[in-house]
């Protein structure tokens, strides 16, 4: 694994796994949010599921206002005290809000965006930070020279070192794009040498949730098809959402191993590098309600 990739990961286990926030009802809250500001991308890398139009075309929906300002207000309802990630399904800098939903939600919560870097420029960054964002995850995919430059960038930004990330994604197939490389649940051939983990439990749904541009919750970030929505953020609340009978019935297959349901049985992300801890609260809260759910220890 590439020293980035594991660096990263124990960056997102710092933020994820050591705090973990319960509601009044005493399940826990999730603390990964992420949001998709726009459903368009100006790159098409073979890794991604948005090189294919017929799978994951470009549109041009961006999240409207008023959808992620009831969010936040949700939110800040609730105390949050986790993190707002700003990615998705597209390249987050191409919405023509997202400074706005940046300051929307740095207000609230710790707000961070990850981008391919080609928007950036010193007055995109300097308007991020003013707006209060908390980190600048930068992915590059061209090459080595790309470090130099975006130093240089964010030096003449006046950025502190510590507000933004630079991630080499340059690599090629063999070794994995320096990617932790999934399948998208079944959406790419990538990741095949994977074998699909039809006995695997999985925690994203204990401790993430997947928002969509119309405020479509998607169960995780892996299902690039879009098949299981758990409810809508314009219409139900996001504790609603969380606390749903769709995601419980997923919880109890995935805690037990089980991935026969669409689309954890195409998938093969390994689904417990984060959320651990979540999921054994979980288990507590179902026992309460007569739910019995047994947690699988990963390998």
């Amino acid at each position: 694994m590439h020293k980035t990739i594991e660096k990263n990961l124990a960056r997102v286990s710092r933020l994820v796994d050591e705090d973990v926030q319960l509601s009044e009802q005493g399940f826990p809250l999730f603390n990964w949010l992420e949001l998709s500001p726009i459903d368009t991308c100006n790159r098409s890398c073979v890794f991604c599921p948005k090189t294919d139009p017929s799978k994951a075309p470009n549109q041009p929906h961006v999240m409207p206002p008023m959808l992620y300002q009831k969010l936040a207000d949700e939110l800040k309802a609730i105390n949050y005290q986790g993190t707002v990630m700003l990615a998705g399904y597209g390249e987050p800098l191409l919405s023509k809000h997202i400074v706005d939903m940046v300051s929307v939600f740095s207000a609230v919560c710790n707000t961070e965006i990850t981008t391919n870097g080609d928007p950036l420029n010193k007055r995109k960054i300097q308007q991020l930070l003013d707006a209060g964002v908390g980190k600048i995850v930068v992915s590059m995919y061209d090459g080595p020279e790309q470090i130099d430059h975006y130093k240089h960038l964010f030096s003449q930004a006046n950025a502190p070192l510590d507000s933004y990330i630079l991630r080499d994604r340059w690599y090629g197939e063999s070794e994995e794009y320096g990617l932790k490389l999934t399948n998208r649940a079944g959406v790419l051939s990538f990741g095949e040498k994977v074998e699909k983990l039809h006995h695997h439990p999985c925690y994203y749904p204990d401790y993430m949730m997947m928002v969509d541009w119309n405020g479509d919750v998607m169960l995780c970030t892996q299902d690039w098809n879009r098949r299981i929505k758990s409810g809508n953020l314009s219409f139900n609340s996001l504790v609603e959402v969380w606390q749903s009978k769709l995601l419980k019935r997923y919880r109890s297959h995935l805690h037990a191993g089980k991935r026969d349901l669409p689309p954890c049985n195409q998938c093969n992300a390994t689904g417990t590098l984060h959320g651990k801890k979540q999921a054994l609260l979980w288990d507590d809260y179902y026992a309460d309600k007569q739910i019995n759910i047994k947690i699988v220890e990963s390998e």
